[in-house]
């Protein structure tokens, strides 16, 4: 018991002297690494880092000691073991945590002392990582990072600003197109014209071999057909006058980005097989049905209000178009070259980014998917320019000290919500699900930061004309695609219905 006592009595005394070291210093002591930096791009960064042994063994003692009162050895009461035969048992397991340790701590300093903005998680294999019973431990890993560059002068550009004056004829225009989602497809027993829809199948072939199938797709009678991976243009010359049983065939060049690698570039024969011809029945603007659809006590009610979504996606036009114009200005000198693997993983955000946009302008589903597959077929692109027009306007927000409060993103939400028909809680709860709050915050980020080039910009008026639709939207491939095609609308049209 004496024997006892006395080895209690010490481990107290190193606990307390321990403690007592501890407290003397609450700062983390840094570790002592040896960093190099490769550039092999613009965007990415090759790191090698190099931990010292008086690390590792500073990491490996904290971790024993950590172990030690809670050892178990044979032969030994638990904690009682000497810490040889502790060290002897345990270091594999030691040192795979101490691994773990190491490589989180590292890379956490590196990040804070090395001059890059990172973009991605480190592309780091932590298997080929071991720690060495002697000598120092090396690893390696990637990142990408935001590119380094002056800022473009941004105060004082001179901009357009499309400007219109909405007709009683734009109003029923959008009226007709607002109904449509409340309207009924009934048979039509005359020839198609434009305007009208169809049910068919469709069916892609390159060089005979069948390459994509849809069946009973419903499609409206535009003047252009857009597909995921290209378009079908003089699409309503085409079927105009279609009957049921009738077949067209038609030619479609694949993009650059199609769905199908092996196909980009290629021209695909897309026969169309017509099996209904269909016209869309709208209700009645009665009061029965104002009230159902966002309590109008009048028709003129409803009429106010349509004009105002007409004057929210002017305003979406009009900053647009700013966005447009500012980006060609400030990404002029920008000619850094991104790296295909950042290209392929932003587009899809690219993507949300713009779909989420129309949505808080209140924009149909029909125009919102027309603008999607424009942005699918030109993806790489699109997205570059994207890219480098982030990069531009994330810097000028550090400079300028802009965030994001917790009212913007209950206002875009409230936004998205209205055109949608969902609750703002079911909207939210949706982005949050897919994980797109931070792509909500880049796009309101970014915004104030257009808001804020606008302020100091100089502006001259010009005449604008709302087009008139002449696109119809599908999610299909003429090319055929390994798996289904992402569809940010479909996603969140999926997840309402939840």
């Amino acid at each position: 018991m004496a024997a006892d006592e006395q080895e209690d009595e010490a481990l107290s005394t190193e606990t307390a002297v321990a403690d007592e070291a501890d407290g003397a210093d609450d700062e983390p002591q840094k570790l002592s690494l040896d960093v190099d930096v490769a550039k092999p791009s613009a965007c990415e960064r090759r790191i090698t880092v190099t931990i010292s042994r008086e690390d590792i063994d500073r990491y490996m003692d904290d971790a024993f000691s950590d172990l030690m009162p809670n050892a178990s050895v044979p032969g030994f009461r638990t904690g009682r073991a000497p810490r040889k035969l502790v060290v002897q048992k345990f270091r594999d397991d030691v040192a795979e945590r101490v691994k773990g340790s190491l490589l989180m701590d590292s890379l956490a300093q590196v990040s804070e002392e090395e001059d890059f903005a990172a973009i991605s998680e480190p592309d780091l294999d932590l298997e080929a990582v071991e720690v060495p019973e002697e000598g120092p431990l090396t690893f390696e890993f990637s990142i990408e990072v935001r590119p380094e560059f002056e800022l473009p002068k941004w105060k004082g550009l001179k901009l357009k600003r499309p400007v219109h004056e909405f007709t009683g004829e734009d109003i029923d225009r959008q009226i007709e197109q607002m109904l449509a989602r409340y309207g009924q497809l009934v048979e039509h027993d005359k020839p198609a014209s434009e305007g009208d829809y169809l049910v068919v199948n469709l069916r892609g072939t390159h060089d005979g071999r069948e390459v994509s199938t849809d069946e009973e797709r419903v499609v409206r009678i535009r003047e252009t057909l857009s597909l995921a991976d290209g378009r079908v243009e003089g699409f309503a010359k085409l079927v105009d006058g279609a009957k049921p049983g009738d077949k067209f065939q038609a030619k479609v060049k694949l993009t650059p980005d199609a769905p199908n690698a092996e196909l980009r570039g290629e021209e695909v024969d897309l026969q169309i097989e017509i099996l209904e011809v269909k016209r869309l029945r709208l209700p009645e603007l009665d009061e029965e049905f104002l009230g159902e659809i966002g309590s109008f006590k009048t028709e003129g009610d409803f009429r106010d209000a349509v004009q105002k979504d007409l004057e929210r996606q002017l305003e979406y036009t009009q900053r647009r178009r700013y966005r447009e114009q500012i980006s060609e200005l400030l990404t002029e000198s920008a000619n850094w070259e991104l790296p295909p693997a950042l290209l392929k993983r932003q587009s899809v955000r690219e993507l949300e980014r713009a779909v989420m946009e129309l949505r808080r302008s209140g924009f149909s589903e029909a125009e919102i998917r027309a603008r999607e597959n424009e942005l699918r077929q030109n993806s790489r692109a699109a997205t570059a320019d994207a890219l480098k027009e982030h990069f531009i306007l994330e810097r000028i927000a550090e400079d300028e000290d802009l965030d994001v409060a917790d009212g913007d993103y209950d206002r875009e939400i409230l936004l998205m919500s209205m055109q949608s028909g969902e609750s703002p809680r079911r909207v939210r709860a949706q982005l949050e699900k897919r994980g797109l709050m931070d792509v909500l915050r880049n796009q309101i980020i970014e915004r104030k930061v257009m808001e804020l080039v606008q302020s100091e910009a100089k502006f001259d008026d010009e005449a604008y004309e709302p087009p008139v639709k002449s696109v119809e939207a599908i999610n299909f491939a003429a090319g055929g695609a390994e798996g289904d095609i992402p569809d940010a609308s479909d996603e969140a049209e999926d997840e309402s219905e939840d």
